[in-house]
């Protein structure tokens, strides 16, 4: 049986996660199950606007979503496929931030001209978009409920 390591761990022992991620928040930047995320080492000092980090949550759920908000001490941080906003995450929760994504066979750097593009009108569209994804979720879950009925 292999050895697991948890992702500090990794981060500790090469400074660098490679992995995929299970999940819809962070659509469409990230495809569940298809695209490979790079993580390294949470740098020095706080982290800023629109940065991804890969957190753990008190309850230790690892969860990587983008900043929206750089607070005195804390941020607030929203999956791009979410509504809701997170508060209460701090420095001590971040372990690594997204530094790339490797989808279908290229790399694309969080420093790339068409990432840094989507950011900024991905995120300055957060209050057009914010109220149509909690609509589609709430209508996603409502299928899901009828459909566990009808079997």
């Amino acid at each position: 049986m292999a050895n697991k390591s948890t992702f500090e761990e990794e981060l500790e022992r090469t400074g660098k996660l490679v992995y995929t991620n299970v999940g819809d928040s962070m659509m469409p930047l990230v495809r569940q199950d298809k695209d490979l995320l790079i993580i390294e080492k949470k740098p020095e000092g706080r982290l800023k606007k629109y940065d991804v980090p890969l957190y753990r949550r008190d309850s230790g759920q690892y969860v990587l979503h983008r900043i929206l908000k750089v607070r005195d001490q804390d941020y607030v941080i929203c999956g791009d496929n979410r509504w809701k906003r997170e508060y209460g995450i701090t420095d001590r929760h971040i372990i690594g931030v997204l530094t790339g994504i490797v989808r279908d066979g290229r790399t694309v750097s969080v420093n790339d001209k068409g990432y840094r593009l989507y950011v900024h009108l991905w995120c300055g569209l957060y209050y057009l978009r914010a109220p149509f994804t909690a609509i589609g979720m709430k209508i996603n879950r409502l299928r899901r409920k009828r459909k566990r009925h009808e079997t």
